[in-house]
Order: C-alpha cells, then structure tokens, then sequence
C-alpha cells in the first residue's frame, strides 16, 4: 500500500531550526576577557583625566555625509568600509567609522568653541568598519580617543605624544613612537608636483587603486597595503622634505619637546595615517617587535593620530586649529598578551559568604547587603548547595576572610568567622560581624 505523507496547510511552510549565531566580524567579550578591557580602560580614563580632559559621548549614527566631508570620499573607508543604510525617514545613515568627526559635529553644534580653549574631550566606544577580519580588528572594534580643540601650539601635538607615552608606561607595554609632518595644503600643492614628475613614466607600475588615488589624493599611496606599491614608494620623495617654513618650524618645536621630555621617536616619512583631514603633525604607536620589518610592525599599529587643523572649519565652523589621538582597545589587550604584561592580583580583602539550610540562605540575603551598605567587597555563591562548593570558589578569587552561616548560628544569632590566612576561626555575634570584620582587615 502506498504510505500517506501528511501535506502541510496551505500558507504553514515547514520552517527551519534558527540557531543564533555571531555574525562575522563581531566578538563577544566573555567575562575572563572583560577584566582586560576593565583594567586598560581605567588606566586610559584614569590617565586622560591627569591630563585635564574630560568626557563626550557622541551617537553611534551619523548622517553619512558627515564621514564623506571628513574622511574622505576617495578613502577606503568610504568607498569600500562604511556600514550605511536608508532609515524609515529615507535618510543615508551611517555607523561612524570613528570618533573624530563625530565630536567635531558636537563641538559645532553644540557651540563648544564660546568656551575657555582649548578644549580636551575624550571618548570611548565601538566603531565599525566593513573590512576582512583580521587580529585585533574586528568589524566592530572599540576606541578610545582623546581631543584637544582650539589649539595651535606644538606644545599641544607634544602633549598628547606624552600622554600617551605616560599610558604605555602604566599599561607596561614597549612601543616605538613613529612620527611624521604632513605640512599644510600650501606645502602639499609644490609637493604634488614633484610626485608627478617622479610618477610620470611610472604610473601603471602601481596598482588600479593607487592610480585612482594619484589624482584624487595622492598621500593615499604610501598608505597601500599592497607589497609592490609599498616598495615602490620607496623611491618616491617624501613630503617632509617639501615643507614650508612655517610647518617645519612647528614640527622642530614638536621634536624639541618630545627631546625635553625625553620620549624617544622615530622620524618615520612614511607615516601619512589614513583620513584626509590631517595636517602637519602626525604619529603612530608601533608594538617593538625586533624580528618584524617596519612594514609590518605598522600592520599592529596600538594607535596613532595628528593635527587636523581644517576639519572644524571645514565642516561649518569657525577656524579651529586642532589635534587628536586614538587607541584601538582590541589590540591593546592583544600587545599585552604578547608582550606578558600580566594583570595585577585582585585585592585579597574580599570577604565571602557562605551559608548551608534554607534559613541559613536567608538570613544570609538580608546580611549581604548590611556588608555591602558598609562598604565591605563581600562576594557570595548562596545559589550553590554545597558549603564544599562555596568554600572551593571562596579559595579561587582568594578571599580573606570566610563567613559561615548555618542553621544553629541562625538559631543563636551568631556567625563563624574564618581567616583564610590563618585557618583560625571564631563564632561572633552576628550583630557585631560588621565592627568585627572591619577591625581585621
């Protein structure tokens, strides 16, 4: 006999199992690895404000156009790594590929530059480009920037070199300073025409990007990642070389101060960075990794920045001479592994409550909070049975002191206190456990 197949309903199509998956180039960041982020965080916030700066925090959408004027059109992240959509309103949005712009809008628009200048903001936060994944850049990846608005000085481009200096320090990581002057626009238009001579006869030796670039911005090439294009700017000139007066003045002070300061730096002609809205000054953090080629060592790039002193005028404000700098969280946490920077030890005056019997359980709730109303770091594991079990996780994180509550210390109102230290331990008076503990740590 022919077996009978059930049919579906008409419109009840069969469905498939969805399982959630993470979408390529995001990460999630479990807890292990969230002590990381906690701990360079703070030394990057905890630095910045020894500093004198003080945080902004900007959208993470932005009207595309924005990023278009600032950026650059004719930059790959533009052309090639924005994430943009239409809205419900049929606006061109887009996630910000990074800070800058973002808080440049907010310093216009919010009329930032009728206060006391300069001006220093930092600001963390994801930002997203649509590239190939790779080590220590996701798609979405975390920055932290820092500012300085409605300042011409050197002093300022120094400072900033210092500060970050003062993080690595902190942070116990060896990094190689890279810096380089991009002069003004004035400096730019003699040294275009030298890099056409020099390419005149050898433009099809670059790649199809590079000869995009060469007429729309031309700096763009000796930021390639191309192997044959980067050894073929080699042989170019260089733009340091090309600089007016005014610009290699400002740059001699930067390297005056950096020499006061003694931070050392490399003179790297090179470094061009990868936006359009940088001028003069400009720099990179490099991890120092000996066996590396400089082309590479530039591929884990911890952070960098410079002068941009056009972009708020050119976004509509009044001329504001400017400088900034961005580190790159992922790879930070990445070079610290590397370079065996190991995180310190928690602080071992934790205090851990345990308690066995469902009295016991509760009586333990409402004590929890008394200690943490005291101030006193107090961690608990009251979800697990075992007094075992809690013990084991107590000696893990490396308490202090344990509490033990069971249920003839509910009858009696009291408490056993024990010194991990020591192994000692006393039964107390529930209601004096606060003094008590406070007198032994």
């Amino acid at each position: 006999m022919r077996k009978k197949t059930k049919k579906l309903k008409k419109g009840k199509e069969k469905k498939e199992k969805f399982i959630p998956q993470l979408l390529k180039g995001m990460k999630d960041v479990l807890p292990e690895e969230s002590k990381y982020w906690r701990y360079v965080l703070e030394k990057m916030v905890k630095v910045a404000k020894s500093y004198g700066f003080e945080e902004i925090i900007v959208p993470v959408l932005e009207d595309v156009n924005l990023f278009k004027r600032t950026i650059g059109e004719s930059t790959d992240i533009v052309e090639k790594e924005m994430f943009t959509f239409f809205d419900k309103g049929k606006r061109e949005v887009a996630l910000r590929p990074e800070l800058t712009a973002g808080i440049a809008r907010a310093y216009i628009e919010h009329g930032l530059d009728s206060l006391p200048q300069p001006i220093k903001l930092f600001s963390f936060g994801p930002v997203f480009r649509y590239e190939k994944p790779q080590a220590g850049r996701q798609r979405e990846f975390y920055q932290f920037n820092l500012e300085v608005l409605g300042s011409a000085s050197p002093i300022t481009d120094s400072q900033l070199i210092a500060l970050a200096h003062t993080l690595f320090k902190e942070l116990k990581l060896s990094v190689e300073i890279q810096i380089n002057s991009l002069g003004c626009k004035d400096c730019r238009k003699e040294y275009y025409k030298k890099l056409f001579e020099a390419l005149r006869y050898k433009k099809k030796l670059l790649c199809e990007n590079c000869q995009q670039r060469l007429n729309r911005s031309p700096l763009r090439i000796f930021d390639c990642k191309e192997k044959k294009c980067k050894e073929f700017t080699y042989n170019l000139p260089f733009l340091i070389d090309s600089i007016c007066q005014s610009c290699k003045d400002h740059f001699i002070k930067v390297l005056e101060n950096l020499d006061e300061l003694q931070i050392p730096y490399n003179l790297n002609p090179r470094i061009v960075r990868g936006l359009d809205y940088y001028t003069r000054t400009v720099f990179e953090f490099w991890p120092s990794k000996g066996n590396l080629s400089e082309d590479e060592k530039s591929k884990f790039a911890l952070g960098g920045g410079g002068r941009y002193d056009e972009l708020i005028k050119y976004l509509g404000g009044k001329i504001t001479p400017a400088c900034g700098m961005a580190f790159g969280m992922e790879r930070m946490i990445e070079e610290m592994k590397n370079q065996g920077v190991l995180l310190p030890k928690e602080r071992k005056n934790i205090v851990f409550l345990t308690a066995i019997s469902e009295p016991a359980k509760k009586k333990a709730l409402s004590l929890f909070e008394e200690l943490k109303e005291a101030k006193i770091e107090v961690k608990e594991a009251l979800a697990k049975d075992s007094l075992r079990a809690q013990l084991d996780l107590a000696n893990k994180i490396g308490a202090r002191i344990v509490l033990i509550l069971g249920q003839d210390e509910v009858a009696h109102k009291t408490i056993i206190i024990k010194d991990m230290k020591t192994g000692i331990q006393e039964v107390v008076d529930v209601n004096k456990i606060i003094a008590e503990i406070k007198k032994r740590l």
